[in-house]
């Protein structure tokens, strides 16, 4: 397994790298034929005197599966804490699904006619960073907007963009304020958009399999 840890704001010492070397992999211990590599990313606030939010952040790749957890305190080692269990409660609840895809039987899709929405962002302001931080590049292989909502619980954001199998185009599966998830897609110069959803707009809600009670 290939541990890789980077710094923000935070020299990374020695007496660091092994408590997280010593966490990390007691969380994926019992996971290691699952895990490819580990990235874990702590940052500290500039200003710690306004804002002394230490954060630890790991992305573990997992066959072609991308997981991630983050946890702040104002304790670095106790943010490493934190992370580290929620990082090993991610990858046993991953495990259990690809178990339960190899044992049950294959479930229909029940479609759900999607409401349309013109307002993506309710009473929310939106607000943009001044410059760009951070950039990052990863593989998007197609997938269904199943596999879209899977992906997006267990990468700890509130979105998640993919390449749609159907389509073919980048949409982006988010979990709205009110309840349930929505999907962004992009509208096709006559004004379209390709799949179920309606007159351009956004299709927000997601098809998910019928749940039969024995």
């Amino acid at each position: 397994m290939k541990l890789v840890i980077h710094g923000k704001n935070i020299e990374i010492t020695d007496a660091i790298r092994e408590y997280v070397n010593q966490k990390i992999e007691k969380a994926v211990n019992h996971f290691q034929t699952l895990t490819t590599e580990v990235d874990v990313h702590l940052s500290v606030a500039r200003n710690p005197r306004i804002n002394p939010k230490q954060a630890a952040e790991v992305t573990i790749y997992a066959n072609g599966t991308v997981i991630r957890a983050e946890e702040s305190s104002e304790n670095l080692y106790a943010s490493i804490d934190l992370v580290a269990d929620k990082i090993a409660r991610q990858l046993r609840k991953y495990k259990e699904r690809l178990q339960d895809k190899k044992t049950q039987p294959k479930t229909s899709l029940e479609a759900v006619e999607p409401p349309v929405v013109n307002d993506l962002i309710g009473d929310r302001t939106p607000e943009l960073p001044s410059e760009v931080v951070r950039t990052k590049y990863f593989a998007m292989p197609p997938m269904t907007l199943n596999e879209a909502l899977e992906q997006l619980q267990l990468v700890d954001h509130d979105f998640y963009m993919f390449r749609n199998a159907e389509t073919g185009e980048i949409n982006v599966i988010y979990e709205r304020n009110h309840g349930g998830y929505g999907v962004i897609q992009p509208r096709n110069g006559n004004g379209h958009t390709h799949g179920n959803a309606k007159n351009g707009k956004a299709q927000t809600s997601v098809e998910k399999p019928q749940i039969s009670k024995s």
